[in-house]
This record gives structure tokens, sequence and C-alpha cells, in this order.
């Protein structure tokens, strides 16, 4: 197997600009086991761009890419432009992709360290990017999104959201066997099972980021917009606007703020930022279908938890495993009241 620096300069070889060296780092958080940045320098510059190589079991690679233009076509949303795909690489090394690098830190992490007024911003930002994408770009059924002749379709499409939901939520489900979690499979289903029947099952199918959390965005402290990028499009999906809207709620708020009085102020910045593009969901049963859609999103964390944390420490482990089970039995008990 080629090494990442070998694999880099095949690729600059291949199918990038002139330089006359280069370095690389993998980013932290998100999905970045394939994904390097990468600095160039030519004639005393410097500048840089991201290579994003096809895992070994990643099927639908070709996807995101096609994703990145076909949002950044349509929104104004932060979205790094492609600049050289090729599926069928002349050099050995695996189909890859390169990005413009777009300026900002990752928010992994760092989200509940910062000062209060920046993460008003930031939320308020966040409302508005998932308002703008919910209100964009409609679809003519719910499913997972695949390509035909290079044009972005939804696969095996439905026109029924709950039956769409719960087929994806007990699959996350089936993935905590083996898992630390194995034993909240039960209870989890017990959970799925008496409040299912909450789900709508119309709505207009809207383009939704299925793995939109503080790891794949990036921002920048002193910028008045600060996120700058959202990245890792390829677990988009087309589904129901308050699915993305509960899940942001858990992943930017109830799973990172642990003190109440913060967690509203924060939903609160969400909730503007959203109605800017689109009301905020007000049918009624929103606030008790939400803890299904906290719990699925939970669950695929849960199935996600030992690669995620296959470099943590043991104490930063536990703390994380405990975390987990708490917030699984707050959604479990709101589900059963």
């Amino acid at each position: 197997m080629s090494s990442p620096a070998a694999n880099i300069e095949a690729v600059l070889e291949e199918s990038g600009p002139d330089y006359e060296d280069f370095t690389y780092e993998q980013p932290t958080g998100g999905s970045q086991s394939a994904v390097y940045i990468v600095s160039l320098s030519y004639q005393g510059e410097t500048y840089e761009v991201v290579v994003k190589f096809q895992p070994n079991d990643e099927a639908t690679f070709a996807l995101e890419p096609r994703l990145h233009e076909y949002v950044a076509d349509r929104t104004s949303l932060p979205v790094p432009r492609i600049l050289v795909f090729e599926p069928y690489p002349d050099r050995d090394v695996p189909p890859y992709f390169v990005t413009e690098r777009m300026q900002g830190e990752s928010l992994s992490d760092q989200f509940d360290g910062l000062d209060a007024d920046l993460q008003d911003r930031i939320m308020t930002q966040v409302g508005e990017i998932l308002g703008e994408l919910n209100s964009t770009i409609a679809f003519e059924g719910f499913g997972y999104f695949g390509l035909d002749d290079d044009r972005l379709v939804v696969e095996n499409l439905t026109w029924d959201w709950r039956e769409f939901f719960e087929s994806f939520t007990r699959r996350h489900l089936d993935r905590l066997e083996s898992t630390p979690f194995d034993d909240l499979r039960d209870p989890a289903e017990r959970a799925i099972d008496r409040s299912i029947e909450t789900i709508p099952t119309t709505a207009t199918p809207r383009l939704v980021h299925d793995d939109f959390r503080p790891a794949n965005l990036t921002f920048d402290p002193d910028a008045d917009q600060p996120i700058r990028a959202v990245l890792d499009w390829q677990n988009a999906l087309a589904g129901h606007p308050e699915y993305n809207v509960a899940q942001a709620e858990l992943l930017f708020v109830d799973s990172v703020v642990r003190d109440p009085d913060r967690r509203a102020s924060l939903r609160d910045r969400f909730h503007e930022g959203y109605r800017d593009h689109r009301e905020f969901p007000t049918e009624d049963g929103y606030d008790r279908r939400r803890p299904l859609y906290q719990l699925s999103t939970l669950l695929w964390r849960m199935g996600g938890f030992e690669q995620a944390f296959a470099d943590a420490g043991g104490l930063a482990e536990a703390r994380a495993k405990a975390y987990y089970r708490e917030q699984f039995e707050h959604l479990v008990s709101a589900l059963s009241e």
C-alpha cells in the first residue's frame, strides 16, 4: 500500500498545478480517514487545496463531488468547489477529488469553549444555513441519493416519510450489536415501537445534510458570519426538514451544552436564523416527535462510537460512553411521557 505522501504526489503530478514542494496534514473531526490538507509552495508563494481519496468500502464516492456542485450551484451556502475529480486515475492511486481550501478552523470539540457572543453568532448562522438548505431544493420523494448518468437522483424513493425514517433508524439500531451499547438495543426498539406513529407520512422532501454537526463546519471567530465552510456531503438525503432541525438541535446544543438556560438561548438563536429562510416547524406534535428524531441520530453516533474514539484515551472514552448513555436515557424517557 502506498504512503499518503506518495499518493498525494501522484495526484499533484497528474492533476495539480505547478509546485516546488508540498506538505500535508489530516484535519481533525468529521469523516477524515482519507482527507488531506495539502500546502503547495511555488515561487515563494504558498497555497492550499484539499485532497480526498476514496475509502476502500465506499461504493458511492462519486456522489460527494456531485453534491458539492449541486448545492453550490443552487444555494449561497459556503461549500468548497470541486477543482478536480478523477474516478479512474491514470496513476496507481484510489479515485480522488480535489477541492478548494476554504479558510477557517474546525468547529469540532470547540463550540462549548467559545465565548457567548461567538456561540450566538454561530448558532444564528447555523439556522440560516439549514433554513436555506431546507427551503431551496425539493425532490420527488424521500430516499438516499445516487447518480444516473451523472445526474443526481433519489434512489428507491418512497412518498412515505415515516416508512423511510423508520427504515434507516432501525438500521442504526442494528449497528449497536457488538458495540459498548449493545445492551440498549431492546429499550431503544421499544421506544421506537411506541412512538413511530407520531412521525408524519407526508411532507415535501427537501435536501437534508444528514451529518450536519460542528465537526463538519469550519469557522473564523473574527468574522461577522463565522461559519466559513460546510463539509462532508456524502450523507445527504431527501428527507423531512423537521428531522434536520431536530438533529441540529441535538448535535449543536443538547449534546454539547449542559446548562439548561444556555441551551434554551442557543436554541432560540438557531430558530431565529432558520426563520430567515423558512418557517420553523410549527405543526402540532413537533415537540413530541423531536426526541425520536434525536434518538435516531444518537443511535447512529453510538454505532460509530468505537471508530470515533479509537485514538482517545481511556478516560475520554469512558466519559463519552457515560454521556451517550445519559443522552439515551433522557430521550427514551421523553418518548415514554
